[in-house]
């Protein structure tokens, strides 16, 4: 392991050290969801403008979009596998710099992107080729931020310190809505699918050099520099047992080597993939899948559609912290699973709610945002409960790739498999079915948790 521990914010309390990784942690992750979510809400008009070759229906075209959707998250592991071993070895700062400036760029890109009547196939294929690189940036960034936010937590208070990461989800979620809302009042249906759709894309620049100056400043974690220092003690110590060593810590942690510890950690990532199941398949159902279904399915309005996913975010955002505070009380385990039982029960009539043009506004808005809510009992302990699975010297990359692989599939797949499923079946309530089976299936993993984790140190 590899490290200057010295940095811009070194001899700063540890006080000061953590409220400066939770913004420099969440800042980055803000952005990545702002795009995503932008990206989701303007699939339509994404679709008609990338995916249309002449001939195509919309509906194809919609499903092509949410294929490259599906695409960028699916290389989210790779990115948390490359810029993990980074975050693992050199430190958590230069793996999130790295991660803000792809991102940043990515999404910047995307935005002065020329369309297929412009270019012709190439255009598809260039979008798909940026959200690649922004789902290599993604899969690094979740890692390294909750990593740099729970090893400086104060004692005690790793599920409220975890749940910032989770709660800049809603707010970068909250900030698309607001920007897609903005552009589609403030223009024209014609301007919107003209111009209008790059500007939520351009405004990720400034945000991403914002973000940059924040991590630029930041001081690595008190938990990864005693990993460093005392990697390096070993190596002073047992020279000739370095290589082997190091080679099984990149993977693990310090005290394991070789096969066993890769085998250990590898069964660590699919097990917590399966705890985030319930959160993953939720969260991108009724977070941000539901607009797109609204407008396709139901036959809202864009601006209702747009409406009732800031609702449901607005429900998210409430309930993260209070979960990350109430798991630092009960436990990750008895709040997760409290979430994904009641989000297998109520998503059929909540969608039935949502989905009835003759329930009363007040009735939609609260079935709406209680389906948020419940993604939040999930999303606030979420990131605390996964860290608490890996030693320091694996943490960035182990829970970045369980993040990173759940997110694949069951997040990244939501929309392609939702609609291709009511497009080919005709049966709406397929986002339901969709919910009660990964949280069902999500449920039964969390109940293999240990319930004593948020009382236990995290592993050096």
């Amino acid at each position: 392991m590899t490290i200057s521990t010295d940095g811009p914010s070194s001899g700063t309390s540890g006080a000061v050290l953590a409220r400066r990784s939770v913004v420099a942690g969440a800042v980055g992750n803000f952005i990545e969801w702002y795009e995503f979510g932008v990206y989701a809400y303007f699939a339509t008009t994404i679709a008609a403008d990338f995916f249309t070759p002449q001939g195509g229906g919309a509906a194809e075209a919609l499903v092509r979009t949410y294929a490259s959707f599906a695409l960028a998250f699916f290389f989210r592991p790779v990115g948390a596998l490359l810029l993990g071993r980074v975050g693992d070895r050199y430190g958590r700062r230069p793996a999130l710099v790295a991660a803000v400036l792809t991102m940043t760029a990515a999404t910047t890109a995307i935005g002065l992107l020329p369309t297929y009547a412009t270019v012709g196939a190439v255009a598809p294929w260039l979008l798909t080729a940026l959200r690649i690189v922004q789902g290599l940036s993604a899969g690094g960034e979740f890692g390294g931020a909750v990593a740099l936010m729970t090893e400086s937590a104060p004692p005690g208070k790793r599920g409220v310190y975890g749940a910032w990461q989770s709660l800049t989800v809603a707010f970068g979620l909250l900030g698309g809505a607001g920007a897609a809302t903005l552009v589609t009042s403030a223009l024209t249906e014609g301007q919107v699918a003209a111009w209008g759709w790059r500007l939520p894309f351009l405004a990720a620049l400034p945000m991403g050099l914002g973000a940059l100056w924040l991590r630029l400043r930041l001081a690595e974690s008190p938990a990864f520099v005693r990993a460093a220092r005392a990697d390096r003690l070993r190596v002073r110590v047992a020279p000739g047992a370095s290589a082997k060593s190091t080679a099984g810590q990149a993977v693990s942690g310090p005290a394991a080597a070789g096969e066993s510890v890769s085998a250990r950690t590898v069964f660590a990532v699919v097990v917590g993939c399966g705890r985030l199941m319930a959160w993953s398949a939720a969260g991108y159902t009724f977070l941000v899948v539901l607009p797109t279904y609204l407008q396709q399915t139901v036959g809202r309005s864009a601006q209702q559609a747009l409406l009732a996913t800031v609702v449901a975010n607005l429900g998210f955002a409430a309930a993260i912290i209070p979960a990350g505070a109430l798991s630092d009380r009960l436990g990750r385990r008895p709040v997760m699973a409290t979430g994904a039982v009641l989000a297998a029960l109520s998503a059929l009539p909540l969608l039935h709610v949502v989905r009835d043009p003759g329930s009363p506004v007040w009735l939609t808005c609260g079935a709406v945002a209680l389906a948020g809510a419940l993604v939040g009992l999930l999303a606030g302990p979420g990131p605390a409960m996964l860290a608490e699975m890996f030693p320091t010297q694996a943490r960035h990359t182990g829970l970045g790739v369980a993040y990173a692989l759940a997110n694949a599939v069951f997040s990244g797949c939501a929309g392609l498999l939702i609609t291709e499923l009511v497009r080919r079946t005709g049966n709406p309530d397929v986002p339901a079915f969709y919910v009660v089976v990964t949280c069902a299936v999500g449920a039964l993993a969390l109940a293999t948790s240990r319930d004593d984790g948020h009382r236990r140190a995290l592993r050096d």
